[in-house]
């Protein structure tokens, strides 16, 4: 098979299974505008989810006058949350007579033409399709993308998605977030976090901001790591290659010459909501901590911020965590209902 075939039978899949959601549920806010997001990505997108819905015999709800396809077009293209009304749950009308099924066969068809060609010449105007995605504090959330690319975000991140005819880029305005990169040809993928301009084809890197530089570590593939530009989207003339098993840490106009190896297993703990630390201070272990817990640990003695401790902790059970500290010698800590102070006895 081609690689033009394989992303065309990949591209049907994805149809298949829109269709089957849209037509056996209601789907959500955040479905319908996905949807829309896909359908926006690329004529084939409209042209194979209508196909789709011909073979499945849908073409009543196709041709209703009630429910015409070009109005699920128009309201993808007019709103970026498209209220996309799902085919599948258009009423259905009583079968006439086979004359009029027939004419209705060809209406439901010359209906699905013309709203291909106003999807392509939509498509073609290179329209941005723009998503945000967010998580709250403790919170974390897998989102696939329109091009099949997935996103997993950590607690307390948020991100926005710009796709067009041309490009794909991905802003992350804070937090950590594991990318897994759908390879496309035509569409390198941007990353901008921070300092940091990641250039991606086809995959898997994890991206964490923090507040004076960004960290960038790959698990799979390679990808090119450059400072970001003033305008993201922009090529970056300065980069550093960073394969699987390495890392690069970008801060301020300040690019490293070349990548290290990385702590795959620290820098990826998140994804199991593990906190894995190795003779590291007690202040970078306890502001993890406070990524994901409801109650807050502070450090009350200065100089047990430099304590180094080494171990491997649920991101959720902070009492574990409090128990461990309460075997340290000259370590005292107190829980109680707001905070968890940690002092020296």
């Amino acid at each position: 098979m081609s690689a033009r075939d394989s992303v065309r039978t990949s591209i049907a899949q994805q149809a298949a299974e829109w269709f089957v959601a849209n037509r056996d549920g209601t789907p959500d806010a955040i479905q319908r505008s996905t949807f829309a997001a896909w359908l926006k990505t690329s004529p084939q997108h409209v042209e194979e989810y209508l196909g789709i819905a011909l073979v499945a015999q849908e073409l009543r709800a196709a041709a209703d006058p009630e429910l015409p396809l070009e109005a699920l077009l128009a309201q993808a293209r007019t709103s970026e949350q498209a209220d996309v009304i799902p085919i599948g749950i258009a009423r259905a009308r009583t079968a006439g007579p086979a004359r009029k099924a027939a004419w209705r066969f060809v209406a439901a068809a010359a209906a699905m033409l013309a709203a291909v060609a106003v999807a392509t010449l939509w498509w073609r105007s290179d329209r941005v399709s723009t998503m945000q995605y967010a998580t709250r504090h403790g919170e974390q959330l897998t989102q696939r993308l329109a091009d099949s690319s997935v996103l997993r975000l950590d607690t307390d991140t948020a991100v926005t998605v710009r796709f067009s005819s041309g490009q794909r880029l991905v802003e992350v305005q804070k937090g950590q977030v594991l990318f897994e990169v759908a390879h496309e040809a035509r569409r390198a993928f941007h990353v901008v976090a921070g300092p940091a301009d990641v250039v991606a084809i086809g995959t898997r890197f994890d991206v964490r901001r923090q507040p004076d530089s960004t960290l960038v570590s790959v698990l799979e593939g390679q990808i090119a790591v450059g400072l970001a530009p003033a305008q993201p989207g922009t090529s970056v003339r300065s980069t550093v290659l960073v394969h699987a098993g390495e890392q690069v840490q970008v801060a301020a106009n300040q690019l490293p010459t070349q990548a290290v190896p990385a702590q795959i297993q620290r820098n990826t703990a998140w994804l199991r909501r593990q906190i894995v630390f190795e003779q590291e201070p007690l202040a970078s272990v306890v502001s993890e901590f406070n990524r994901y817990s409801e109650t807050p640990i502070e450090i009350e003695t200065p100089a047990l911020r430099a304590l180094v401790i080494s171990g491997t902790f649920s991101a959720d059970d902070t009492e574990s965590f409090v128990a461990f500290l309460r075997t340290l010698e000259g370590v005292r800590v107190e829980v109680t209902s707001s905070r968890i102070r940690v002092r020296r006895m």
